[in-house]
């Protein structure tokens, strides 16, 4: 019977590798869940700040397509260059953009999720708010 405890204590030793396994695959997911919510909610603010800033300036027109620079010294040229430049740098390929429909306005984001467990790397927000 001699052997027979350092049997034993390779077999809970081998489980508890399994089980931290297990442990650290679980982390991982959550870490990267974590960084995809953090985008969308990036996303979302962003989104609802260049809506506030058109309600500051409803005359002018902010109407803007994806991978489009704006260029400009007007008040909503100097919003869509602060806006589009936030996007690239809080969220992965951020781009945006802007349509005008009467008194609708509709802003998309698009950005990179490829680490997000969502199964499509392209990832996109909309919204539409009244002027």
């Amino acid at each position: 019977m001699t052997g027979f405890s350092l049997l034993e204590v390779l077999i809970a030793v081998f489980v508890l590798a399994i089980g931290l396994l297990g442990l650290i695959n679980l982390q991982m997911t959550s870490i990267k869940n974590n960084q995809s919510a953090l985008f969308r909610t990036s996303a979302i603010i962003l989104s609802y700040d260049l809506i506030d800033r058109i309600r500051l300036n409803r005359t002018a027109d902010y109407t803007l397509t994806m991978a489009t620079t704006p260029s400009g010294a007007t008040r909503k040229d100097t919003d869509l260059i602060a806006w589009t430049a936030a996007l690239a740098d809080t969220l992965p390929a951020g781009d945006g953009s802007v349509s005008l429909s009467g008194d609708i306005v509709t802003v998309v984001v698009q950005w990179d999720d490829s680490r997000g467990t969502q199964g499509s790397n392209l990832q996109t927000f909309s919204v539409s708010s009244q002027r």
